[in-house]
């Protein structure tokens, strides 16, 4: 049944990819082109099967090959008008592969974050707040759009092979749609496009704050420093948060966060459940987060049942497809292990296997708290108190230095 399944999904594809594909063609050559839509269905019916399948398959493939082409290019325009802003390097991602720079040399490491397809992040430049600039930052995806539809746009009555033309017509149209995204302010899924952020931004300092403060921690964390030993000031919660707003609300949730990595439970639980309750406008990835959090939480605290509520299917899922990118994921299943599932062998297992590979995870901050706490919550004889303690001490001279850099 499941191979039938498979099969039947990838026939499904298949037949929607050619669908897409010949739509694409249409929408591109209609637009561009002096083809009406008639004279191109026209032509369509009077080709034969190979042929039409032949431009289908062009066409798909053009998509492809142009999203791959410009969601780089894209996530380079942020990266060089963050430069010419003042920012700093921090890491560009395409899909899961992310390119850092870590001990003075660039690295590529394995890093995802749901329904995204990159992102370039940088620090911003040791400026108070209402001087930082924005909006260079934000827009710089969209003009490296525009500017590579524009290089492209030539080609079109340069080139006499029509499979040639289809491929540069898709390619400008996927540009386009990529610009009109990106381009007109809009939020999508909760999220706040490019120019949604760029506007918002101007107006709004408790989401500036949030963007910048963000930033920072995001540059500590991933050059080793836990977020107990970041300044004080980047975990600062304004009295008033619009929970809509993904910026805003990622203040509380860092200063909540924070409060984990201190190991104080309590309080971090307060915080997190909070967030919780108000979860009705977040965007879902900040939702599955929090719940991650919560069902730690829950059971740090005693509460089984209340933890049992969240880690349902779904949450299991998510956890599963982002336990190898981000050693939170390892650090709830290790407390799952312990307190539902009472197998202590099994977290341990969890333990050894995330600390064998440690450094292969980008935000390396992150990693070290995860470690810390998942030592802390098996760690029973003084042979591992004394390991533990030693780990907690280790490079202190080190996070000084990292902090002095980032921040």
């Amino acid at each position: 049944m499941d191979i039938l399944k498979s099969i039947v999904k990838m026939i499904a594809g298949l037949l929607g990819g050619i669908v897409i594909g010949l739509l694409i063609a249409a929408l591109g050559l209609v637009g561009f082109t002096d083809t009406s839509f008639p004279e191109f269905i026209e032509d369509l019916l009077s080709a034969g099967f190979a042929e039409s399948m032949g431009a289908a398959g062009i066409g798909m493939l053009a998509f492809v090959v142009s999203s791959l082409f410009l969601i780089p290019i894209h996530e380079a325009g942020h990266l060089v008008c963050g430069l010419l802003s003042g920012y700093g390097f921090v890491s560009f991602r395409i899909f899961s592969y992310t390119v850092i720079k870590a001990g003075g040399r660039l690295r590529i490491k394995r890093f995802a974050v749901a329904n995204t397809g990159g992102q370039c992040l940088m620090t911003p430049p040791a400026l108070p707040l209402e001087e930082i600039p924005t909006m260079s930052y934000n827009f710089g995806g969209v003009l490296a759009n525009i500017v590579a539809v524009l290089l492209v746009l030539p080609m079109l009555y340069l080139c006499d092979n029509p499979f040639l033309i289809e491929s540069v017509v898709v390619f400008i149209f996927t540009g386009i749609m990529m610009i009109l995204f990106n381009g007109i302010p809009m939020r999508i899924s909760g999220a706040g496009n490019d120019a949604y952020n760029m506007l918002s931004l101007r107006k709004n300092m408790v989401a500036k704050l949030g963007m910048v403060n963000a930033l920072r921690m995001n540059a500590l964390i991933q050059n080793g420093i836990r977020p107990k030993d970041m300044p004080g000031e980047l975990f600062e919660v304004p009295d008033a948060v619009d929970y809509g707003n993904p910026l805003e609300v990622s203040l509380p949730m860092a200063a909540a966060s924070r409060h984990v990595d201190e190991m104080r439970y309590d309080e971090a639980k307060v915080e997190f459940e909070e967030l919780y309750e108000n979860r009705g406008g977040m965007i879902g990835l900040y939702v599955k987060e929090i719940a991650c959090e919560l069902v730690f939480l829950r059971l740090m605290c005693g509460d089984k049942e209340g933890a049992l509520e969240l880690f349902d299917n779904d949450l299991r899922k998510y956890i599963e497809q982002f336990r190898k990118m981000m050693s939170s994921k390892e650090r709830i299943l290790c407390a799952v292990s312990l307190f539902i599932d009472n197998d202590r062998a099994r977290a341990v297992a969890i333990y050894e296997n995330l600390s064998s590979r440690e450094d292969d995870y980008l935000l390396q901050g992150e990693v070290r708290s995860d470690l810390a706490l998942m030592r802390e919550m098996i760690a029973k004889d003084n042979e591992c108190d004394s390991e533990k303690n030693a780990y907690e001490h280790r490079g202190s001279e080190r996070i000084r230095s990292v902090v002095a850099e980032c921040y």
